[in-house]
């Protein structure tokens, strides 16, 4: 068993509405609670960045089992939505929901559709992220899924 390590440093100067800094190697950024929650909107802040983990998971997972598969995939894309709730001052984060977009190359059979149309669905149930955030976060997916 491998165990893979990742690291966050987070300097936060102090208030509800200051902003602060993360770095975590590749992911440098300023932080702060966003304007839709009477912060000041700078940088990121934690619902965009988990909704940022299970979207990019979601889509890695995804391009890697295309890829085993050998699929003839002509375009990928994903649009992403995060849904937060804010009953009585509590904020909970309700849903997300993926968006996939998947075009096979206009070569491509009906066998190989419906493989891909398989793989837009066990990617969701497949990636570290949604398998972590799974029982609190509901995930949703409204798939395209076509032959160029």
């Amino acid at each position: 068993m491998a165990i893979h390590q990742f690291h966050l440093k987070a300097d936060w100067p102090g208030g509800r509405n200051n902003v602060g800094y993360i770095d975590a190697g590749n992911l440098k950024t300023e932080i702060s609670i966003p304007p839709e929650m009477d912060g000041p909107g700078v940088g990121t802040n934690p619902d965009e960045m988990l909704l940022g983990a299970a979207a990019t998971c979601y889509i890695i997972t995804l391009a890697a089992m295309i890829e085993r598969a050998e699929l003839p995939l002509a375009f990928m894309d994903l649009q992403s939505i995060g849904l937060v709730d804010v009953t009585n001052g509590v904020f909970t984060y309700k849903k997300i929901i993926h968006k996939p977009t998947v075009i096979l190359s206009e070569t491509a059979t009906v066998e190989e559709l419906e493989k891909a149309k398989k793989l837009v669905k066990k990617a969701e149930m497949s990636c570290m992220i949604s398998r972590a955030i799974q029982g609190n976060v509901e995930l949703e997916l409204q798939e395209n899924v076509s032959i160029g």
